[in-house]
């Protein structure tokens, strides 16, 4: 997980079902490892992946370990605004919301 202060719900659910989060944990990282993405691309690949299903804690999420991986503003709003002609303005500029939530704080 991100180095950033985790969700309170996030938190939740891991002192709850700690196996199976540290399962799903492990899970991902095992997929990076297993192809030649460096972490910046996968995280922006799975920024919009978060977008197209409209998962604004996982936006959020993936926009911080962007950064932590190199990721600029301007990287980041690319990667969003690239989404218009596949998944529709709406989404866009719900996700550009979501984005200014995480990058007006850097």
């Amino acid at each position: 997980m991100s180095k950033q202060k985790l969700p309170e719900h996030y938190l939740f659910e891991k002192k709850e079902h700690q196996e199976f989060i540290d399962g799903i944990e492990e899970f991902g990282k095992v997929l990076k490892r297993q192809g030649p993405l460096d972490e910046k691309t996968a995280n922006l690949i799975q920024l919009a992946a978060a977008i197209a299903i409209h998962s604004e804690g996982a936006v959020h999420s993936h926009i911080r370990r962007a950064i932590e991986n190199g990721a600029t503003a301007e990287e980041i709003y690319h990667a969003i605004v690239l989404l218009t002609s596949t998944i529709g303005f709406p989404t866009v500029s719900a996700a550009l919301s979501w984005a200014g939530d995480i990058l007006r704080k850097k």
